[in-house]
């Protein structure tokens, strides 16, 4: 039988420690894990700046003398030292600069996104923080608030935009990846172990999916 709640911690801002019950219908039934894999390969192939370069024997200026006479020597044949078998040659079928990028659907994007998401449901590791608006940046604030909820192995932050002293205070801790609400991809959610949304960043996400699976039923009538 399909799970359809999930229970998750909640750390209230006056420091309390409660769970919630978190209803799964927007996250689909079944986990994609294809889907997830296709994602993840290429947003990891997106980061690459394919700036890696060889020399190939004509881009190497080493010597272009002919190293011994081409007979009566016992040795075999030798035109330059620019050959890849001699040392400060050339390199033979080496990585030249290139692009990366690897293209995905917005569609198929969004919903590896909500099946990361109802994974991380599933596994029961999903927490919620209610932070009260912070005067300045506090990163013991922030780690308090992570051991709450038993996110002490790693996790992604999920914050509100445009909250400077929040992303402050959380990207100080260790093991933490903190990410704009509006920013959430399925990389985001695999790459730690916990997911802790701050604030009501969830519904954020959540509209996000929803508005996403209304264009996709105007475009199919």
């Amino acid at each position: 039988m399909t799970e359809t709640k999930a229970k998750a911690k909640v750390r209230s801002a006056t420091g309390g420690v409660s769970t919630r019950d978190v209803d799964l219908g927007a996250y689909g039934e079944e986990l994609r894990p294809r889907l997830l894999k296709d994602a993840v390969v290429r947003y990891l192939a997106n980061k690459r700046q394919g700036t890696h370069s060889t020399k190939t024997r004509s881009e190497t200026n080493y010597s272009e003398a002919k190293p011994w006479p081409q007979k009566h020597t016992g040795r075999a044949r030798a035109g330059d030292k620019n050959s890849p078998l001699w040392r400060h040659g050339g390199t033979i079928f080496g990585p030249k600069p290139r692009d990366h990028r690897v293209g995905m659907p917005v569609r198929a994007r969004r919903e590896a996104l909500r099946s990361a998401l109802l994974g991380k449901f599933r596994d029961g590791e999903v927490a919620f923080v209610e932070l009260n608006k912070l005067e300045k940046p506090s990163t013991k604030t922030a780690a308090t608030c992570l051991k709450d909820v038993g996110a002490t192995r790693g996790a992604t932050v999920v914050l509100p935009a445009g909250d400077a002293n929040l992303y402050r205070s959380f990207r100080n801790v260790a093991r933490v990846v903190c990410v704009p609400a509006g920013e959430l991809n399925a990389l985001h959610v695999l790459q730690r172990r916990a997911l802790v949304f701050v604030g009501d960043t969830l519904g954020a996400v959540e509209k996000r999916l929803a508005n996403a699976a209304g264009d996709a039923s105007k475009s199919k009538a």
